[in-house]
């Protein structure tokens, strides 16, 4: 793999090094390309001859491809935020029903669920353990008035990943509905929603995409779409979309049913453009490239004396490296190496953290441990 003409479609290389894909990453090349494609069409010619649709239509199967589902149990979402609410509020629940999930998530796989408890719904959490949380934790918490397990791919302040693929045959054998939150995974490490018998999964471009902000995709098992009651409903919802004149009110038969009027055009196109170059180059590829880059960063960084918080446990090691200095204050590190050095990582929960992704050099991992302060 040239890795270097990779480089090429990441021009914030000329800038910085930058190694905070966990938080908000720069856009590929051909991600910006594809929009701007799009935004000038419509400055010069609006939708005349556009084939818009079209198109979307061509991003939900690479994004399919993607998480190895059907185009038709994909579809587009402003953010993973409404993709994990969507499931949340489009679920029957009952009082004294619960859902499992851990005490470590981001707030946008919190937030939804907490929310139930109006309607009799408790929330049950994992405890993470060293920056791990085990399997057994997770599953000892599941009873007979479970409905729904969730969790994050990857876990946005450890770096910690779920063994989604084991996690979800228990989900299937107790009848219980698995539900990811991928956006720290996807783009960087393989999903395949079958494999995992994942029934729902939100992700966003933004982070290992290196997409747009505000567009992500939105996953829902061709199976298990009658128990999801669409919550927004709009034209774009129905069978009879385009016949204006009529009213029939006839959901879509496929993931379609989700959505409600019109697309976010401008961010389909671009996560169209980021994720067909990540096809290209392979997930497969860019897993063993950025978890060898984490190698390094964390051989690096226990030579120098900084104390790894992140599992790097065959299965539970991933692209986020999750860090502490009992010497220095992680938040002036984070700022003297962008002010003096232009390497850009950040902190989480008290914990500094950095993020490579398949574009970064092993010169750049040298780099961030050699201008670390001493211990």
């Amino acid at each position: 793999m040239d890795w270097e003409a990779i480089r090429a479609e990441f021009p914030i290389t000329r800038n910085y090094n930058f190694q905070n894909h966990a938080a908000v990453a720069p856009m590929s090349r051909r991600a910006c390309e594809a929009a701007r494609r799009y935004l000038a069409h419509c400055e010069e010619k609006a939708s005349v001859g556009g084939g818009f649709y079209r198109h979307a239509d061509q991003v939900r199967q690479l994004c399919a491809r993607l998480i190895n589902a059907n185009p038709d149990e994909v579809t587009f979402v402003k953010n993973t935020s409404e993709g994990l609410s969507m499931v949340a509020n489009g679920l029957s629940w009952r009082n004294g029903d619960n859902v499992v999930s851990t005490n470590v998530e981001f707030p946008a796989n919190v937030y939804p669920w907490q929310a139930l408890a109006a309607r009799g719904v408790q929330l049950r959490t994992a405890i993470e353990e060293d920056g791990r949380i085990p399997l057994e934790r997770i599953t000892e918490l599941v009873n007979d008035r479970t409905r729904v397990v969730t969790i994050s791919t990857v876990q946005f302040a450890s770096g910690f990943r779920a063994d989604l693929a084991a996690l979800g045959r228990f989900c299937k054998d107790k009848g219980v509905f698995f539900c990811v939150d991928a956006i720290q995974s996807l783009g960087a490490l393989p999903i395949d929603v079958e494999a995992m018998h994942i029934d729902f999964l939100s992700a966003d471009a933004h982070k290992w995409l290196c997409g747009p902000e505000g567009i992500g995709i939105f996953y829902v098992r061709k199976d298990v779409q009658g128990y999801l009651r669409p919550t927004t409903i709009g034209w774009a919802s129905m069978k009879n979309m385009l016949d204006f004149d009529h009213y029939q009110f006839e959901f879509h038969d496929d993931a379609r049913r989700y959505d409600s009027g019109a697309y976010n055009l401008p961010g389909v196109y671009g996560l169209g453009g980021c994720v067909e170059l990540l096809l290209e180059v392979g997930i497969d590829n860019i897993e063993q490239r950025v978890l060898h880059l984490t190698d390094c960063l964390v051989a690096g960084l226990r030579d120098k004396g900084y104390r790894v918080i992140s599992s790097r446990e065959p299965g539970e090691a991933s692209p986020i490296v999750a860090f502490m200095s009992d010497a220095h204050d992680h938040e002036e590190v984070c700022d003297h190496l962008r002010a003096e050095h232009r390497i850009i990582i950040t902190t989480r929960s008290g914990r500094l953290r950095a993020s490579p992704h398949f574009y970064n050099t092993p010169r750049e991992i040298d780099q961030l441990v050699d201008v670390l302060p001493k211990h």
